[in-house]
């Protein structure tokens, strides 16, 4: 069993290590769809065993009790005061995802921006199938919410879907990540992540998720809006 801060060390370094292999492993997804290279092939089922190697470290922890106590520390030593406008971030997820990539490809249709309208496209189709993944691994793990199995966490905020990975975090960090992507600038790429992971926040000071939901969310989603910019720029070489 691992204590204290050796358990904190060990759960952030398999956290970025998963994040790096993540993205390694989408890189060379996309490599193997564009040239269906078997040395590719070979590389991403290598990265892909240590994922998953790493991802049941995450489990284990998980088992620990890490993630609660983490939780608990949070949510027991918060300031109320703050309540209130950590409930409006979380709630800001789904009208920016709608409102950001309509906005986009209807200036886009009015100006007659062919790169401004692909952009808008691509913000929601990293949405979208960041939501469909996410809903889909959501209902196979099915993960119980925390204040279900720990009702001093309650504080009148009940989502009824299961609690792994969090969708609110997970959408934040796919339109966060589509925005950087897009308009690779500081002054767009670092509100972005601050809003994004103001959300990743919110729903730890909220208690309605296990600091690992909000973790996996952000790699997800990141993820998602990662391989459909890549799929996207494969896309508009071969049209053009």
């Amino acid at each position: 069993m691992l204590h204290g801060k050796m358990k904190k060390r060990f759960f952030l370094t398999t956290f970025m290590l998963a994040w790096y292999l993540s993205k390694k492993c989408l890189a060379h997804f996309y490599n193997v769809i564009k040239t269906n290279n078997l040395t590719q092939k070979i590389k991403m089922k290598k990265r892909l065993r240590i994922l998953f190697i790493l991802l049941f470290s995450f489990h284990q922890l998980s088992a620990q009790n890490f993630d609660i106590n983490l939780l608990k520390e949070i949510r027991f030593n918060r300031n109320t005061e703050l309540d209130n406008g950590f409930e409006k971030i979380s709630d800001s997820v789904l009208p920016l995802c709608l409102t950001v990539p309509t906005v986009l490809t209807s200036v886009a249709f009015f100006t007659r921006n062919k790169n401004l309208k692909h952009k808008g496209f691509y913000m929601a189709s990293s949405i979208a199938g960041n939501f469909l993944l996410v809903t889909a691994i959501k209902y196979s793990v099915h993960r119980t919410r925390p204040y279900v199995t720990y009702p001093e966490l309650q504080n009148g905020v009940f989502p009824n879907d299961p609690s792994f990975p969090s969708g609110h975090t997970s959408n934040a960090f796919a339109l966060s990540t589509s925005l950087s992507l897009s308009f690779p600038k500081w002054y767009v790429t670092v509100p972005s992540f601050v809003w994004a992971s103001s959300v990743g926040y919110s729903r730890l000071h909220l208690g309605v998720h296990y600091p690992t939901d909000v973790f996996a969310g952000a790699l997800i989603g990141s993820g998602c809006a990662y391989l459909a910019h890549k799929i996207n720029k494969r896309l508009r070489r071969v049209k053009n």
